[in-house]
């Protein structure tokens, strides 16, 4: 998912699709890519999970799916938290190496 979300103009239409379902000719009105541009896109983001489809007379309208969105917000979450804690573990330890280089000056 992070990977296919590496794409601004998949950010975009994701970003898009997060205000509700639209078309592909409805994105590509608001995009400034071609509409077989704005498909390639979607498949990728489909393929990943990140967004689903649905037939809607001869259209197709697309929407974020808010499971794999909660599925990605857990994982980002989930390394936030391993990244605070790795800079906390090492801000302890410069804190206690400059207290101990302290301690040794003043003698």
């Amino acid at each position: 998912m992070l990977t296919a979300l590496g794409d601004p103009s998949r950010q975009a239409i994701l970003d898009r699709l997060s205000t509700g379902p639209l078309s592909v000719g409805q994105l590509a009105d608001e995009l400034p890519i071609s509409r077989p541009a704005v498909s390639q896109h979607l498949k990728v983001l489909k393929d990943v999970g990140l967004i689903s489809d649905r037939q809607e007379g001869t259209r197709r309208i697309y929407q974020v799916d808010p499971e794999a969105l909660a599925q990605l917000r857990r994982h980002l979450d989930g390394f936030w938290e391993r990244s605070l804690a790795a800079f906390a573990r090492r801000a302890a330890r410069t804190e206690e190496h400059d207290r101990s280089n302290d301690d040794d000056s003043d003698h």
